[in-house]
């Protein structure tokens, strides 16, 4: 059985409607806040679940070593073009971050805008912090950004509707399921009298569960925070960012 995140037509669809130029056009302050949260300043660095480059790129463009894995072909492609367009130098990997390891070799590693959790079996999940930990040097940072549990319980509606500046209509449509750990998600894209839908689901992490995952993964030191700028996290943190360093 294949899971919905191995759909190209998927993030070939939607693509426009996630990654907007406005959302290029954070990634350099993005990158900024997360090398001042980290303290950071080279070496190699992983960006896993890479999407089309925004924060390799921007990593690239100040003096890091960047490998950046994606599973998508499409988001790969449109990553490399931005590299190019960029003149930005980043290793690009196709691979799925549960097979990803390269023992010892970054010193940060980062997993951002919600692009954890996906999969069916939460072992998975599991077995994907285990890479992360092993392909960071000894004192290296890891970094991953979700929309955390607490937020989502507080605001979520079980439908919205967007109006896109291309005119199209995006319904968003959310189900709680799985003793409040998942979120099942219903999108439908209106554009002119054809309307198109899309399901997918992912795990949801309170900062507590997250912080679990990542000890139980050896990192030694977690902080939570609920943004870049090192705000702390809380029911109206705007999002979940935890910081996990291997000693």
């Amino acid at each position: 059985m294949t899971e919905w995140f191995e759909d190209e037509s998927f993030w070939r669809e939607l693509y426009p409607y996630m990654f907007d130029d406005n959302r290029f056009a954070q990634a350099d302050e993005q990158v900024r806040k997360v090398l001042k949260l980290t303290g950071i300043r080279r070496g190699a660095v992983l960006d896993l679940c890479c999407g089309p480059g925004r924060h390799s790129v921007a990593l690239a463009k100040r003096g890091f070593k960047v490998t950046a894995v994606d599973r998508t072909r499409f988001l790969l492609n449109k990553a490399r073009r931005h590299a190019k367009s960029s003149r930005a130098r980043v290793e690009f990997v196709r691979a799925d971050m549960r097979d990803f390891v390269r023992p010892g070799a970054y010193r940060l590693a980062l997993n951002l805008w919600t692009s954890f959790g996906y999969f069916d079996n939460k072992n998975d999940d599991r077995r994907a912090l285990g890479n992360i930990f092993e392909s960071l040097k000894p004192g290296g940072v890891c970094v991953i950004d979700v929309f955390g549990k607490e937020r989502l319980a507080k605001i979520m509606h079980p439908a919205t509707v967007t109006r896109c500046p291309n005119g199209a209509l995006l319904v968003q449509m959310h189900e709680i399921f799985d003793d409040w750990t998942r979120i099942r998600n219903e999108w439908i894209l209106i554009k002119g009298n054809r309307a198109k839908r899309f399901k997918f689901h992912h795990t949801m992490y309170s900062g507590q569960e997250l912080s679990d995952r990542l000890q139980q993964a050896g990192f030694s030191q977690v902080k939570l925070y609920g943004d870049f700028d090192g705000q702390p996290y809380g029911p109206d943190a705007p999002r979940l960012v935890a910081v996990a360093r291997k000693v």
